[in-house]
């Protein structure tokens, strides 16, 4: 059919709209955000905070090195807290040595619920090949894992969080998941654990971290880190100013596609 035969077909109102070659006009609603990231922050507004930021970074990367020597539950808390901070793309190689080296010498060492979960979860974010018959040892002689285990609610919230990365026939850590669930939600209930990690039981019963997403987790668990009467004070500090930092830049980045 040829363009004179087609555009006859058309109706009047809209062939005088084609030969005038105006294109119809579609009244789309305002953008919901407004002109909100049309403006973004200066980068001169703080000269200090790269030069800083890459100071306390160095002091982490140091951390990391450092803690090669110290006792397994340690090294695995500093992996997991700078994951949980969302920091952890700036020791991508310090981290994956340091799992490497734990996942070669140290699988006979983790005994503690706590130490041997945390292990779990973490070697398996990175891909590494983890039996979950390391869980079988917390089992009771009926084949059920030992009551005594609920008065480690710690223990309980790494071991939740690791079966969350489970694959189709780990039934042991499917029936972790029904233990683990089921103390948290007492615990939680009748409040025993304080905070902070009352407020990660919480957390994790909402979404776990395999779930979440990991700004967002990353957010969260900043504040909750910095109320932890243990925290490392330069891991904060660096957590803190990188959120800024690399938030300052998401807002430049929309501020130039606004434009």
């Amino acid at each position: 059919m040829s363009s004179q035969n087609y555009s006859s077909m058309l109706p009047s109102s809209t062939q005088q709209s084609i030969s005038n070659n105006n294109r119809p006009l579609a009244n789309f609603h305002p953008c919901v955000w407004g002109n909100l990231f049309l403006s973004c922050p200066s980068k001169t507004d703080d000269n200090a905070a790269p030069l800083e930021h890459g100071e306390l970074k160095e002091e982490v990367r140091r951390m990391i090195k450092e803690a090669a020597d110290d006792e397994l539950l340690h090294r695995l808390r500093l992996i997991d807290t700078i994951k949980r901070l969302g920091v952890s793309y700036h020791f991508e190689i310090e981290i994956d040595e340091a799992l490497q080296s734990i996942y070669e010498h140290d699988c006979k060492h983790d005994q503690t619920l706590e130490a041997t979960s945390l292990r779990f979860r973490l070697l398996r974010q990175e891909g590494f090949k983890v039996p979950c018959d390391v869980f079988d040892k917390f089992k009771d002689g009926q084949g059920k894992f030992d009551k005594s285990l609920t008065s480690d609610v710690k223990g309980l919230l790494e071991l939740y969080e690791a079966t969350h990365l489970r694959v189709h026939g780990e039934d042991i850590l499917e029936e972790a998941l029904g233990f683990t669930t089921a103390h948290l939600q007492l615990a939680k209930a009748a409040d025993t654990a304080e905070y902070p990690l009352s407020a990660l039981v919480s957390n994790a019963l909402d979404r776990p971290i395999c779930k979440s997403l990991p700004r967002l987790e990353a957010r969260r668990f900043i504040s909750i880190y910095q109320d932890d009467a243990s925290h490392d004070e330069t891991l904060s500090k660096f957590a803190v100013l990188d959120f800024n930092l690399l938030q300052n830049l998401h807002k430049e980045e929309l501020s130039k596609i606004s434009r």
